[in-house]
């Protein structure tokens, strides 16, 4: 609750006068019944028409006032509702964006998609019914029960038994809400997550016959949310019946009462319609406060899980130059006896953070390049080759040894210093649902010179002079228009436009033919020769012209040299080159 209060602080000047216009909504709407008592009472008994069209008029006037003013207050209360969203949206993705691997893998993908959405939309229904419920609820139950106290003390007591009881139902039945909600919001993160894997995965699903399979996966998790979710209902649902009855009981006896006392003269027939409405504004009051209470444990939950994100302290400070280790040496790039270990807790478990359990991933990676070299990494799948990316990167800290660029260590360096170095092709890298030209361009200010000039080395330049709109093509989703070797040319001519000073290629060119992947690797040696270049790859034949080889396997070196010295000295690089390439012994 503290979030939404921190964000409605941020609009308090709109939402004060949203709550105002909403205070004399109220206020005027408490007014109509007593403009009611005294018309039948005083008015019409003195049997004078003009009297009773100017009281009448009066009513219809203060029932428009009252509309008119509860349609500012929600309009205005609406508008400041989806301003806090979009502050609370905006700062969760600014947050998102800037966590570290490690933070990012423990609240996972799933997870923050639905904190980004159902979450964020949570605490705006929260907002909106703040302004809305918690001034015309209060003025309702308080100024009904003032109001009939003044009219007649006898009926009054009626609401004065009830409305305590109502009341203490309902705080303690809402005392269980956050909880059940909590785990509901947690059940739709696996909902979340099957979802967007069965929609990336759609072809390999159709292509395996596996929809039914994945149909009752999904329904699953479907039906674990769907249960958590009535559960939850059900629990916060129970003081609804509970209230109608007690309004009904109570209307009951407040004609019985009221028939009895205007009997014996004690009071007068108007005060008994009145008062029948003024009950009906209190026990919808109550209910109200049923409803406040729900949607505050809705929404608390929702904020809580939001918060934890938003109060998550980066684990990669910039460290002072003082704090960081010095090079051996004085190569622009340089690894030196670098361990890795990925957190061994389940990614969104909410005991992530608190995780000592380690799975090794690299041990004891020394290399180092100079400016303008290239590095190629080859090795069988999952023996951390791309882990070496993501720590030259700092999208992970080194567990032990250090990595450097420029001669200074990675961690003393500002993200956004340190990424600007870089063009990337990652594995399964992300196309846009953009234009090629901006898929390319992806809010850098390059020149079309520049733009053309990567293209035509990325060896894209052919595909997309073939299409009608050439670089103004729409590119779908993914890249679901495009074949996966131009997928992989535009992720290329992506990464070249910027001119970087390092070029990383993670198994960028699988989906390229040998002709198209030669013709790549010339253009790259051609002209970015002043980029240092690292290649993650597959085929031999795509690294064996680098500058230096690390062959991988099991997270460990077993290999380090120039293609012709690991022909001499790695058996497993050998038998690599022999199996692709059909060299003899």
């Amino acid at each position: 609750m503290r979030l939404i209060l921190r964000y409605m602080k941020r609009y308090r000047g709109r939402i004060t006068l949203s709550m105002l216009i909403k205070l004399a909504g109220a206020v005027t709407e408490l007014f109509i019944p007593y403009i009611l008592e005294y018309m039948i009472d005083d008015v019409a008994p003195l049997g004078r028409i003009d009297l009773v069209l100017l009281w009448g008029a009066l009513m219809i006037l203060t029932a428009l006032l009252t509309r008119q003013l509860n349609v500012w207050a929600n309009r205005l209360g609406v508008d400041n509702a989806h301003r806090v969203s979009y502050d609370v949206r905006q700062d969760l993705f600014t947050k998102t964006a800037n966590l570290s691997g490690t933070q990012f893998d423990a609240f996972g993908l799933p997870s923050l998609i639905s904190r980004m959405t159902s979450d964020s939309y949570n605490v705006q229904s929260c907002v909106q019914s703040l302004q809305m419920m918690c001034v015309r609820v209060p003025i309702m139950l308080v100024g009904g029960i003032a109001v009939t106290l003044l009219m007649d003390a006898a009926l009054a007591s009626i609401l004065c038994v009830i409305t305590p009881i109502l009341i203490v139902v309902v705080l303690a039945v809402s005392r269980r809400g956050i909880p059940l909600y909590r785990r509901v919001q947690e059940k739709l993160d696996g909902v979340v997550r099957v979802m967007r894997e069965d929609i990336t995965g759609i072809r390999v699903v159709k292509a395996l016959s596996k929809t039914e399979y994945e149909k009752r996966r999904f329904a699953g998790h479907n039906d674990a949310m769907t249960h958590s979710d009535i559960t939850a209902s059900t629990v916060m649902a129970i003081p609804g019946p509970f209230m109608q009855m007690c309004l009904n009981i109570g209307l009951t006896l407040v004609v019985w009462v009221g028939a009895v006392r205007v009997n014996a003269g004690e009071m007068q027939p108007g005060v008994i319609l009145a008062f029948l409405t003024y009950f009906n504004m209190v026990m919808q009051a109550v209910m109200g406060v049923n409803r406040i209470f729900m949607m505050l444990s809705k929404a608390t939950a929702s904020a809580n899980r939001i918060d934890r994100v938003l109060a998550t302290e980066s684990d990669q400070r910039v460290l002072l130059p003082e704090e960081a280790k010095t090079p051996a040496g004085e190569e622009f790039i340089r690894f030196e006896h670098v361990n890795f270990s990925y957190t061994g807790v389940a990614p969104g478990s909410e005991d992530f953070f608190a995780g000592e359990e380690r799975e090794q991933c690299l041990y004891d990676i020394s290399f180092a390049l100079r400016r303008g070299e290239s590095l190629g990494i080859i090795g069988p799948t999952g023996c951390g080759k791309t882990t070496i990316i993501n720590l030259l990167m700092r999208f992970y800290d080194v567990e032990d040894g250090g990595v450097f660029i420029g001669g200074r260590d990675v961690r003393t360096y500002e993200k956004d210093e340190l990424h600007r170095k870089f063009g990337v092709v990652f594995q399964n890298d992300m196309v846009f649902y953009n234009s090629l030209r901006e898929n390319i361009r992806f809010g850098r200010n390059l020149d079309e010179n520049d733009l053309m000039r990567a293209v035509e080395d990325a060896a894209a330049a052919e595909y997309i002079s073939s299409l009608e709109e050439g670089l103004d093509y729409q590119a779908d989703i993914g890249g679901a228009n495009l074949s996966g070797g131009q997928k992989q040319r535009l992720l290329i001519s992506r990464a070249l436009a910027g001119d970087p000073e390092i070029l990383i290629l993670d198994d960028s060119s699988s989906a390229l033919d040998y002709k198209t992947d030669a013709a790549l690797r010339k253009a790259i040696f051609e002209h970015h020769r002043n980029s240092t270049t690292i290649m993650v790859a597959q085929r031999v034949s795509s690294i064996q012209q680098m500058t230096h080889i690390l062959v991988m396997e099991e997270g460990r070196c077993i290999g380090y040299g120039t293609h012709a010295e690991l022909l001499e000295t790695c058996p497993a690089y050998r038998d690599i080159y022999k199996a692709q390439m059909g060299a003899l012994a």
